[in-house]
């Protein structure tokens, strides 16, 4: 871990803000597209970079926007990675995003979101906070292999379970589906089952397969070859040196997610579920500047 002040902390998207206060991250999971060379990370992974003046900078962003917006925040390192425990930069964070009528659409794969749950409330109560969860297996066994240093995927649900009993609503991002592993009817079947019991507002898949690009590739294949014996070959001669790998079954687990999403009105195609993501509705903000 080292720390840095960064010269800004928001990237504007179509009236939408990101926000990355860590970058890397030690999650370990095997198959890590921000590993990739193309994001240019000029430190190890896993020593992760702090930007120690978040804070501050979000701060002085959002004093000066004159509309209020979402704010995203997860998309390329998990803000509640073990560091957040003892930095507490994403708990600040969300205190400031409180403080001036923001919404905010955290994503992650730690239970340790729910020692921001008050904070989490608050903003959902005032403005609008989404939590987005990534879960890939059912099976905790697998889970520890293809994620393992973050909780098991029944400790996620059980956060999504929190997250609706105060009605803070949920986003899950059901990717990467890594093809002759955790790519059966039973898995996805059985992930969805949680999603329906927990009313998750959406679920987002991109083809149910997997995306691989230098740096990430060599990862992941030694972690193959560590867990899958054999497994790296089988990739190699089905796919190549492809970019996209979609799983053999995509066809029939796609009908299967998009039935069941269906059935149970929850929001499956990737645009839709976005745009959920990045809008703050007008009144909303109204009730913030009312309140002031």
């Amino acid at each position: 871990m080292h720390f840095v002040d960064a010269k800004g902390i928001l990237t504007a998207n179509n009236g939408f803000s990101g926000m990355n206060i860590y970058r890397g991250c030690t999650h370990g999971c095997i198959y890590c597209d921000s590993r990739s060379r193309c994001y240019r990370m000029q430190h190890p992974f896993e020593d992760i970079e702090v930007k120690q003046n978040a804070p501050e900078l979000l701060e002085t962003a959002l004093r000066s926007k004159r509309r209020k917006c979402m704010i995203g925040t997860g998309a390329m390192s998990d803000p509640y990675m073990h560091c957040e425990e003892k930095l507490g930069l994403t708990r600040k964070c969300l205190e400031i995003i409180r403080k001036y009528g923001f919404g905010v659409a955290i994503q992650t794969k730690s239970d340790r979101i729910l020692r921001d749950i008050d904070l989490l409330d608050e903003i959902n109560r005032s403005a609008k906070c989404v939590v987005q969860m990534t879960l890939t297996t059912y099976d905790d066994d697998l889970c520890r292999i293809v994620e393992p240093n973050v909780c098991s995927t029944k400790r996620r649900i059980k956060v999504l379970e929190e997250m609706q009993k105060r009605g803070i609503p949920t986003v899950v991002w059901l990717t990467p589906v890594l093809p002759f592993i955790n790519d059966t009817e039973e898995n996805i079947a059985a992930i969805l089952k949680e999603c329906v019991r927990v009313s998750v507002k959406g679920i987002i898949d991109f083809g149910m397969g997997l995306t691989l690009r230098e740096g990430d590739r060599e990862y992941y294949y030694e972690a193959l070859d560590r867990h899958f014996p054999g497994m790296k070959e089988r990739y190699i001669r089905t796919y190549g040196n492809a970019y996209e790998l979609p799983s053999p079954r995509a066809e029939e687990l796609t009908q299967l997610f998009r039935k069941i999403c269906r059935e149970n009105g929850i929001l499956f195609r990737p645009e839709d579920c976005f745009r959920y993501l990045n809008d703050l509705p007008e009144r909303y903000e109204q009730m913030s500047i009312f309140d002031l």
